[in-house]
């Protein structure tokens, strides 16, 4: 049953560290933030919000998804690269319920169970992270 516990957080941090890295990954480095930002964010929202937030908006989700992705993957930093992914979320489902009243949440729902999952469950299950690593070599 230990095992078990320590599969499933495993698998539930690995699972949502890709699914961020990857998006983060095709925001910075194949589409470009600038592009991401003029077709995607400034588009859908420059009637909504002022620029310079929809600018920030569109640089600061595209890092905190590529960057906390990467350390939920290695198990370094997990609390604080769960909480920058929690605002993440946060901030888009804002922003797309602002775009759109009525709309998909299924993207957004499965990596917030994922993350709270992962926050919520104990520590001590999470064996095979640098995190626990760490930890254990102090």
């Amino acid at each position: 049953m230990t095992l078990n516990r320590t599969i499933a957080l495993l698998t539930m941090r690995l699972l949502l560290g890709f699914i961020f890295l990857m998006q983060g990954y095709g925001k910075v480095f194949h589409w470009g933030i600038d592009n991401v930002y003029k077709n995607f964010f400034q588009g859908t929202y420059r009637e909504l919000l002022p620029d310079f937030l929809i600018q920030f908006t569109a640089y600061y989700t595209s890092f905190v998804e590529l960057i906390a992705g990467f350390l939920l993957i290695i198990g370094l930093k997990i609390d604080w690269a769960l909480y920058a992914l929690a605002s993440v979320l946060i901030v888009v489902t804002f922003g797309h319920g602002l775009a759109e009243p009525i709309w998909d949440l299924s993207h957004v729902m499965f990596r917030g169970i994922l993350l709270l999952g992962i926050l919520l469950l104990p520590k001590s299950w999470d064996r095979f992270s640098l995190d626990a690593f760490l930890a254990n070599k102090k």
